[in-house]
């Protein structure tokens, strides 16, 4: 029994690394084409493709680990139906009930690095996804300005030109600066400029530094002319508090000690990756019940049909969960008992029909 079980371990753990690889590298496609379009915009320094795509597949990887698992199961379970390695296993004298203690098991231990995922890596790697993107916002302005070339901020209030740029472009030298403020006109000329950003507020400035500034009307003759070390000119406004994290970056520990619903829902939804890696591998074992033999790919098309169904009823309760239109109690939780029922339901079934044959 315990080189069966090692054989329905193995097949199901090299069909799930399978899966999972081929999910990842579509998603990677996905994310890495809309990065090199973002990159050719001038919304993304072309450095930080790569680190996105990164974070941001590991952010995606309690919903990828699931799913990944309950198609090993059915492609598993499905060759061994075709091959008849199950009827085998039955005329051994092992029952389903093997069949489903066995993916049990397989589940179980899996579970436990989708826990670690959801709860600790994902948030992380969301947090880092966000810090990249501020720091992107910052650093396409730096990319986006060409030395010797004129780059308009702030809907043509301000024009910059920077006539070279050191240090992977962090610093420009020989800038230029126009800023215009109602009537008045402002000219600053520096040896040396940067980008920097306030991080209690979000607040964008470049700050100049050794250079003079030039203010008054133009036709006027009435010039201000002030020389200054250091000189920082707000580029965009932030907000009046710290910037808040998104629901997905905060760390468990710290969902943990809140009490609203948006923060109950997001850890509802964390829990939901570990609740799906357990229940939906069995689910798999029992839709091998239904006669798939004959059509190779259909039980791949049900699951991913099934999956799909369950996570967006999932994605809809955490968002009535968030906005408080449905109880704590009932939560994410509805539907997982739906998919237990289910399960029970296909388990059941047969056992049913034959019962309902008897009686008449």
């Amino acid at each position: 029994m315990m080189i069966l079980e090692r054989h329905i371990h193995r097949e199901i753990l090299e069909k799930s690394g399978w899966v999972l690889g081929v999910l990842l590298l579509v998603l990677a496609s996905n994310r890495f084409v809309d990065y090199l379009a973002e990159a050719a915009a001038g919304k993304l320094p072309a450095g930080l493709i790569l680190s996105m795509l990164a974070m941001k597949l590991l952010a995606m990887l309690p919903k990828i680990l699931p799913i990944s698992i309950f198609l090993a199961v059915i492609l598993a379970m499905s060759r061994m139906a075709r091959d008849r390695e199950l009827v085998m296993i039955a005329v051994a004298g092992l029952s389903s009930g093997f069949q489903m203690a066995t993916v049990a098991r397989v589940a179980a231990l899996y579970a436990l690095p989708v826990l670690l995922v959801s709860f600790f890596v994902a948030p992380w790697a969301e947090r880092e996804v966000q810090e990249l993107r501020d720091r992107a916002e910052v650093e396409s302005d730096v990319t986006g300005i060409a030395p010797g070339q004129f780059r308009e901020f702030s809907k043509g209030d301000r024009i910059v030109y920077v006539e070279r740029a050191a240090r992977g472009r962090e610093i420009m030298e020989d800038v230029f600066l126009q800023v215009r403020e109602r009537a008045h006109l402002g000219v600053l000329t520096s040896d040396r400029a940067h980008y920097r950003t306030e991080a209690r507020t979000g607040s964008r400035y470049v700050v100049f530094e050794d250079g003079r500034r030039y203010l008054g009307q133009p036709g006027a003759l009435d010039y201000q002319i002030t020389e200054y070390q250091t000189y920082a000119v707000l580029l965009q406004q932030g907000t009046a508090g710290p910037v808040p994290d998104e629901l997905e970056a905060i760390p468990t520990l710290q969902l943990l000690r809140q009490a609203t619903p948006a923060h109950h829902a997001e850890l509802q939804w964390r829990l939901s990756a570990i609740i799906a890696a357990l229940l939906l591998p069995l689910l798999g074992v029992a839709m091998n019940r239904f006669a798939f033999n004959e059509h190779r790919y259909t039980p791949v098309f049900v699951a991913v049909a099934i999956y799909f169904i369950y996570s967006n009823l999932l994605g809809i309760s955490k968002t009535l969960f968030k906005r408080d239109q449905i109880s704590g109690f009932i939560g994410l939780w509805w539907v997982h008992a739906l998919l237990i029922s289910a399960l029970l339901l296909i388990l059941y079934l047969p056992d049913l029909r034959r019962r309902l044959r008897r009686a008449h």
